[in-house]
């Protein structure tokens, strides 16, 4: 078959798959396990959010890693991405050693932050190419529905390990998929020359600064949501409902998002979605099912489509080659993600609860919102390609 043979759709749908293996699972596959992981080790709050901060320090070195040119197939790189992050994804099943289940954390952040980078370079490009870049939110509502997917791995009666081992054959098996409806050599246009990105200017910076409070204020909810649940009694029984209603909510949020910024512009829709992920963090603190069901929700429905919109208004900054302005932002976010997690967990030992570091969490969100709000929609209001 001809690579343009592909339809735009089905390059999506692999793309879905694609990002829902890497991220879905490879990435938040964490959340919904960690209180049966604690609970059998043991493991203490610490010791958990430095394990997540391993995974997320991993992405960051994975994501610097391909700025450089790689040579060889793209798709073989996606491929052996996903294999990779599926081996270190069920690898975890198979040791109760913190030391040795943080390196295959790491590892396994090294290979999502490579499957995100080639899948998305394949499928954004090609389907900027078909005159279909609208269809990308199908490629990013695959982090939804698989962080969907993987709620239910928890009613599983196998123990956390086999959890674990569940999720890598799960995401072994969206590698075949993937090998099945992605391009072998997906046309790939030739770059044009431009000015480099004059990274210096004052509201890229702010937007940077705001990406990284975004990156550690979402991120120690996403990590201890479940935990939360898990520590009140009265909600123990809505663990695995609470997660699949973040991915559920996850799952059209790009879609939802970028269509506000087509109406106010990227930056505001950034500023707002900030808001409401600050809400939907203080919503864990809500002693009861209505108010889990809130945080899952708001969660769910902001985070991914912040990481978009967050990166489509720096595109929208810059002039010239944007990868520049984008490796900042990659930057930024990632070390949220890397200090957001064992800080919380060193303060929720300290504290004995999660009510501070969820506190810590909202207020970097409102300080993310109060860093990118513009009272008029202005020139960032672009759409999902940044054209």
């Amino acid at each position: 078959m001809q690579d343009n043979s592909v339809s735009p759709l089905r390059l999506a749908l692999g793309g879905a798959v694609a990002m829902g293996c890497a991220m879905g699972i490879g990435r938040f596959v964490y959340t919904p396990v960690l209180p049966f992981m604690a609970e059998a080790i043991p493991l203490t709050a610490s010791q958990a959010g430095w394990i997540a901060s391993a995974n997320f320090l991993g992405y960051l070195l994975g994501a610097l890693a391909t700025s450089f040119r790689i040579p060889g197939s793209p798709k073989r790189w996606l491929l052996a991405a996903l294999i990779a992050g599926a081996a270190t994804t069920g690898a975890v099943g198979l040791t109760s050693s913190i030391e040795l289940i943080a390196a295959l954390r790491f590892l396994g952040g090294v290979a999502s932050a490579f499957a995100l980078v080639f899948a998305s370079s394949q499928v954004l490009e090609g389907l900027a190419q078909a005159n279909r870049s609208a269809l990308s939110w199908v490629h990013f509502a695959g982090v939804g529905i698989f962080i969907a997917l993987s709620s239910q791995v928890i009613l599983l009666p196998v123990g956390w390990q086999g959890m674990w081992v569940v999720a890598g054959l799960v995401s072994l098996g969206g590698v075949v998929v993937v090998g099945l409806l992605v391009p072998t050599r997906p046309t790939v246009a030739t770059p044009k020359r431009a000015q480099p990105t004059d990274a210096r200017n004052g509201a890229l910076i702010r937007l940077a600064i705001s990406y990284g409070l975004f990156g550690f204020g979402y991120v120690i909810t996403a990590t201890f949501l479940i935990a939360i649940v898990r520590e009140a009694p009265n909600l123990r029984t809505f663990e695995s409902v609470a997660w699949l209603a973040v991915g559920l909510a996850a799952a059209p949020s790009v879609l939802i998002w970028v269509t506000i910024g087509r109406r106010i512009g990227l930056e505001r829709a950034y500023a707002v979605s900030c808001a409401v992920e600050a809400v939907g963090v203080l919503c864990s603190l809500w002693d009861a099912t209505a108010g889990i069901l809130l945080a899952a929700i708001l969660l769910g429905g902001t985070f991914v489509g912040i990481t978009a919109l967050g990166l489509q208004a720096a595109r929208a900054e810059t002039t010239g080659d944007p990868r520049r302005a984008l490796g900042l932002m990659t930057t930024a976010f990632s070390l949220g993600q890397i200090i957001g997690p064992s800080f919380a967990g060193y303060l929720r030992d300290a504290t004995g609860s999660f009510v501070l570091p969820t506190v810590f969490a909202a207020l970097a969100l409102v300080a993310a919102t109060g860093l990118t709000w513009r009272p008029a929609a202005t020139r960032l209001g672009k759409g999902p390609d940044g054209g």
